[in-house]
C-alpha cells in the first residue's frame, strides 16, 4: 500500500447531499493513482474494480465486510457477484451523478480488507 492510498484511508466520507462539484477527468486520474486496480468508467463518472474469489462464501463474506465499512462511512457502493466467485464494486457519489472524493476514500478503504482470490 502508497502512502498515498493510506492517506486516502484515513479519511471519512463526507455527507454529500449534491451542490458539491463532481470531479473532472483530471481530478479522477489523479486519484486513481492512489487506489490500485480500480478504474474509470469512459465518462468518469464511476470507478470500479474486479476480483475472482475463492469461492461463493468468500464473495458472500468479503461483501460483508464491504457492506460494514461502507455502512461506517454512510458511502455505499454497488456490489455485483456474477458466476458465484466473480465480484465486482462500482462506485459514484448518487446524489452528484458523478465522482466525489468520497468515492475513492471508500475505494481505499476497500482495497485494505483482505480477501482469498482464486488460486
Amino acid at each position: 500500500m502508497t502512502t498515498q492510498t493510506a492517506d486516502l484511508a484515513l479519511k471519512h466520507c463526507m455527507p454529500c447531499e449534491g451542490g458539491v462539484p463532481r470531479l473532472d477527468a483530471g481530478q479522477v486520474k489523479a486519484l486513481l493513482q492512489q487506489v490500485p486496480q480500480w478504474y474509470a468508467s469512459p465518462d468518469s463518472k464511476r470507478i470500479r474494480r474486479e476480483w475472482t474469489v475463492k469461492d461463493f462464501a468468500t464473495a458472500l463474506d468479503f461483501f460483508c465486510r464491504v457492506g460494514q465499512v461502507a455502512e461506517a462511512e454512510d458511502h455505499h457502493p454497488d456490489l455485483h457477484l456474477v458466476g458465484y466467485r466473480n465480484v465486482a464494486i462500482e462506485l459514484s457519489t448518487h446524489s452528484i451523478s458523478g465522482l466525489s472524493e468520497n468515492d475513492f476514500i471508500l475505494a481505499a478503504k476497500i482495497n485494505q480488507l483482505p480477501v482469498e482470490l482464486k488460486s
